[in-house]
């Protein structure tokens, strides 16, 4: 399988300890398998940080997720309650049961793949945790957004599977 990663940089080895934390699975490398995703993520980096727009390709075995020595969760492709909690525990400064299995703040998880939750789902999870909306408000506004698709990657057990085959500028 292919997977791409958006950004400004021709990444030669992945470094796991630059990735930033709080992000939708916690910290760790992410990729997509959709092109015009990563692309866009390229040119959102790029005008952000500068740079031009690269996308950084890489394979994967198709049978990454038989691994036994990996710890592995999916969400699949569309938005549900535990992705949901998933999401806002990692995406929380302040929450601290980090052996929570809703979470990866300890690298519990080596790969987790799921949708993305963009903007449009960070305003309805801080309504939901601002106890604005109900969790069957919540739920609903999910059904409605698009999603995209993640692969995050937070070992280097994990990473040790990507072989990097290109770059699209």
């Amino acid at each position: 399988m292919m997977l791409y990663h958006g950004t400004n940089i021709d990444i030669q080895s992945i470094d796991l300890a630059s990735c930033r934390p709080y992000k939708d699975f916690g910290r760790g490398f992410y990729t997509t398998d959709l092109l015009e995703q990563a692309q866009k993520m390229a040119k959102r980096v790029s005008r952000i940080y500068g740079g031009n727009p690269i996308v950084n390709l890489y394979e994967i075995d198709d049978n990454y997720m038989k691994n036994k020595e990996l710890k592995i969760i999916n969400f699949g492709t569309i938005p549900s309650e535990k992705w949901a909690v998933f999401v806002m525990n990692n995406r929380n400064r302040t929450f601290i049961d980090f052996k929570s299995l809703d979470c990866n703040f300890d690298y519990k998880y080596d790969i987790v793949v799921g949708p993305i939750a963009d903007d449009d789902m960070a305003i309805l999870f801080r309504q939901y945790q601002n106890n604005l909306i109900s969790l069957q408000a919540l739920l609903n506004g999910m059904t409605y957004q698009k999603t995209t698709s993640q692969y995050s990657f937070h070992t280097e057990k994990a990473v040790s599977l990507l072989k990097k085959v290109g770059v699209l500028q």
